[in-house]
Formats: C-alpha cells, structure tokens, sequence
C-alpha cells in the first residue's frame, strides 16, 4: 500500500495523540505545533517533542503565533481572564474559546501541506463530547475543506480528516489503549504546567474520560476529582 504524505495537528493534548496513532496506520507523517501565547505552552510543547519523538517523526514544524495572545479574548491567553472551574453541564462557549483559533491553524497547516505536498490534515477535533468549541463542529471543517479547494492551487489535493470528531471522550482513551499510544507523554492541563490543576474544563472531561473508560489516567493531579457522574 502507498503511503502518501499527511501531516498532523499535535497540539500535545490526548486528543492529539490519539489522532496521530490512527493517521500513522496509513500515511507517511509530518507533525505541526503551534504556539499561540497559551498559558501551558511551554509543556505542551514539551508534550509535542515527546509524542513525535516516540513515533519517530523527524518532519517537524513548530510555528508561533503569538497575535492570537495579543488579540485576546480567551482564559488561555489572557491572564486576565481567570481560567474558570469546569462546569460539565454547562452549554455555551466556555471562556477557554480562542476566537477562531482553528482557522488559524487550519492555515498555517495548508500552506505547509501545499509546500511539501501532503494530502491530508489530521486534527483531532471533538464535536459530541468537548467543551462547546464552534470551530470544533464537523460543519466547519466541511466548510474549511472547501475553503481550500478554493484558495490553492487547482493541481492542489489537501483534504482535512477528522477521525475522532464523533467520539466521546471515553471511547477515544479506549481507541487511544488499543492504539497503545502513550498517555502518559500528552498534557490536557489549561493553566498548570507541573502538576494539573485537575478542576479546569479540560482536565475535568479528561478524568472523566478514563474514569468511564475504566482505564488509570497516567498523569499527575493537584486536585483529582470523580466527574463521571456529570454526562452530556
């Protein structure tokens, strides 16, 4: 089977990780980071060397954004805004939101994959079972997969893969131990970067996760609470 070239979204955060195990069954792999101003940005970097090193992926691209810190508008890159407790139940856009962060990715992505000539783009979006993204919605990336059919060159052949964008939490760590990914090398934290705070959204839907799951969580926790009584 030919591989061709696909290039993925690590962000360092489990769904990223996970996402990169399935991409690797069946494409050659370049991995992309960006760096935006995020709070845990400097671990989640970390998380992103290690994942790529453990995959043996030498094509890296590590790109900074830091515009998207001084537009604002979101807990992760105003310091503030306090990063607030997480709120499970709740049904709109957290503060954690960064305004149109995914577009900008999704860009930088595309240039990328235009220059080196990869077909896809993995991102390992979640739409059922995150904390209420817009541009986390399978519409968007329909919507953005168009967007580049126009704005590329016509030879051009880039397509967006979402393939966990319909799970729950709970059975992406399940696909992630089938996959036998290394849990234990991701960060999910949105404000600590030593131990997780355990109480932010992020950290609260990942322990549910493997809670659900019946699996451990590898990570650290300052403060580790049992969310799996609070479902969608």
């Amino acid at each position: 089977m030919i591989k061709y070239k696909a290039i993925v979204l690590v962000s360092g955060g489990m769904d990223s990780l996970v996402t990169a195990a399935i991409a690797m069954e069946s494409n050659e792999l370049a991995f992309i980071h960006i760096n935006y101003g995020q709070r845990t940005e400097k671990r989640e970097l970390n998380a992103f060397k290690d994942i790529a090193d453990h995959y043996n992926v030498s094509e890296r691209l590590v790109v900074d954004v830091k515009y998207l810190s001084q537009i604002g508008g979101s807990s992760l890159t105003d310091k503030n805004i306090e990063v607030s407790d997480a709120d499970l139940s709740y049904k709109g856009i957290p503060t954690s939101y960064v305004p149109f962060r995914n577009s900008n990715i999704l860009s930088i992505a595309t240039s990328w994959a235009e220059v080196v000539g990869a077909k896809k783009i993995f991102i390992g979006a979640v739409e059922e079972d995150s904390s209420g993204y817009p541009d986390c919605r399978e519409v968007f990336y329909k919507a953005f997969n168009e967007v580049i059919r126009l704005g590329t060159k016509p030879e051009t052949d880039i397509e967006i893969v979402t393939p966990i964008i319909h799970l729950k939490k709970s059975e992406i760590v399940l696909k992630g131990n089938e996959l036998k990914v290394p849990f234990e090398l991701s960060w999910s934290c949105y404000q600590n970067e030593d131990e997780a705070c355990g109480v932010c959204d992020s950290c609260a839907l990942r322990l549910r996760a493997f809670k659900l799951a019946g699996l451990e969580d590898p990570l650290p926790y300052k403060e580790k609470k049992d969310y799996s009584k609070i479902l969608n």
